[in-house]
């Protein structure tokens, strides 16, 4: 961890990887959306970053990285997520209440803590909400695609993220589907049409929106060589 960044820093720095993931600039009006914070004040911390090499910014086009600010992004969204992990899993929160209690103390742990927590975890593969978890010398994260995306037969484990509407969360878990369980595309219909999904052995059946905001971590080996959120070790 960049101990000379202060915490809005660094969530600024998350916020701008989330946004640039598909190649694209983060304008000020977008950062300040996620932050929950005034425009004018999103820009004053962007020109901090700049200033020290963490990002690039042209004014009224937008905010992309620099080599060491997307490395500093992705440690702290990793960072972020093993917090979530020792919140769900060693004190008992549900995984859409660690997101919010991740961010207040996060940012204080030494590095060191951190990686005992890791390890402490037995090296978590996934966050509660169900997404990947890089590792220590990554750059980039692993990438996750929608649900719809997939082809039939495919199989994966499904990833929900903190800002998907809880209404729907909880419309998704009346059908099972909640972070880290397995499904298998059965049927996609044509031109848009529904999804046809087995989730703990029944066929369930989901509109193309919904599909779409459901994530998805494509199973790479068969089921049953390893638990959802421990890493493969030599």
């Amino acid at each position: 961890m960049d101990d000379t960044l202060t915490q809005s820093e660094r969530e600024a720095l998350k916020a701008v990887y989330r946004l640039t993931r598909d190649g694209s600039e983060a304008h000020t009006g977008a950062l300040a959306d996620v932050l929950g914070l005034s425009a004018g004040t999103v820009t004053t911390t962007v020109k901090r970053l700049a200033d020290r090499g963490f990002v690039d910014h042209r004014p009224y086009q937008g905010v992309t990285f620099t080599p060491l600010g997307q490395q500093t992004a992705v440690s702290a969204i990793r960072r972020h997520r093993i917090v979530e992990r020792f919140l769900a899993d060693m004190l008992g929160y549900a995984w859409n209440e660690a997101d919010k209690l991740a961010v207040g103390f996060e940012h204080q742990l030494p590095d060191a803590v951190l990686e005992r927590l890791y390890v402490a975890l037995h090296r978590p593969v996934t966050c509660p909400h169900g997404f990947p978890i890089p590792t220590s010398l990554d750059s980039e994260l692993p990438a996750t695609a929608t649900l719809y995306a997939l082809e039939p037969g495919q199989v994966a484990e499904v990833a929900l993220s903190g800002s998907t509407d809880p209404d729907l969360v909880a419309f998704l878990g009346t059908l099972g589907l909640v972070p880290g369980v397995e499904v298998v595309v059965v049927e996609r219909h044509p031109f848009d049409g529904p999804l046809v999904i087995t989730v703990n052995g029944q066929d369930r059946t989901l509109g193309e929106k919904v599909a779409r905001q459901i994530y998805v971590n494509r199973r790479a080996e068969p089921n049953g060589e390893r638990g959802p959120n421990q890493r493969k070790t030599e």
